[in-house]
């Protein structure tokens, strides 16, 4: 029931900005900047993905574990999904995980937050991860 929330309330905000701004700019410069930020994000998911996969094949090949480059390629699909949607702030989103500095501070984060999970777990801790937040 959440993810559905999830989906409406974005949705709603989609169409509420998407309205917003062509009331202040016009329909055809609304449709042309949603297909400017469409085309951005298609040139840098198609970039950023090829730096992760070289990323990822070259830290397999030195032996080393992979975690970024696996936990990067993750979130460029994710800006993938997000780049295909109609709207700005999807587009917005998707931009921002495809931004280099931007993904590092959430894979930091990400990482971080992996890193404590195992940590409980590795000392006998339970903990229950609520799939409704």
């Amino acid at each position: 029931m959440p993810i559905l929330m999830l989906l409406l309330l974005g949705t709603a905000i989609e169409i509420t900005v998407l309205v917003l701004i062509g009331n202040v700019i016009g329909l055809l410069p609304t449709l042309a900047l949603v297909v400017l930020a469409t085309v951005l994000g298609v040139v840098l998911l198609r970039r950023e993905g090829m730096k992760a996969v070289t990323a990822f094949q070259s830290k397999i090949r030195s032996g080393q574990p992979p975690q970024a480059e696996m936990l990067d390629g993750v979130l460029i699909a994710v800006a993938g999904v997000l780049v295909v949607l109609p709207g700005f702030v999807s587009d917005l989103l998707a931009i921002a995980l495809l931004f280099p500095p931007t993904r590092a501070v959430i894979r930091k984060s990400v990482l971080k937050r992996a890193e404590a999970r195992a940590n409980q777990h590795r000392q006998g801790q339970i903990f229950i991860v609520d799939a409704q937040q």
